[in-house]
């Protein structure tokens, strides 16, 4: 059985490394959650220079890179996508970053991308904060915790 690609957006992995985030806990459960069930983990490159640069600690960031290096598929933009994200923005005034993870994640075969941003661009990928996506699909599993 194939695993369920889920994209997780730069925030995400900032609340997962910062303890003193609010939404810290919620995080590690999504990650626990994720790993234990039929789940592949997608993030953008570029994410990784954008979690490093908000991240106090650098070598704790580094080190996190380094475990999920193998673990997580981590995938570049591709002159199309950005091509793509750049025409979009542009067109409909949003904010490039976001159009840019998004059209990645759907590039990517991603069936949810999970933000805690509170307006997200609609790219045809579904978009879940990270209290929905556990509330959704814990349900539908079965998996209470």
């Amino acid at each position: 059985m194939e695993k369920s690609k889920i994209f997780l957006d730069a925030n995400i992995i900032i609340d997962l490394m910062v303890p003193t985030r609010e939404t810290h806990t919620v995080a590690l459960e999504l990650l626990k959650y994720l790993t234990s069930g039929n789940y592949q983990i997608v993030i953008s490159e570029d994410i990784l220079s954008t979690v490093f640069y908000v991240v106090k600690e650098k070598k704790k960031a580094l080190n996190f890179f380094k475990t999920i290096q193998s673990k997580w598929h981590i995938v570049p933009f591709g002159a199309e996508v950005i091509q793509n994200a750049i025409e979009v923005s542009l067109e409909k005034s949003l904010d490039l970053e976001d159009v840019l993870q998004c059209l990645c994640a759907k590039e990517n075969g991603c069936s949810a991308l999970i933000t805690n941003d509170k307006k997200f661009v609609d790219c045809g990928v579904a978009i879940y904060t990270t209290d929905e996506f556990l509330s959704e699909f814990k349900t539908l599993c079965g998996r209470h915790s």
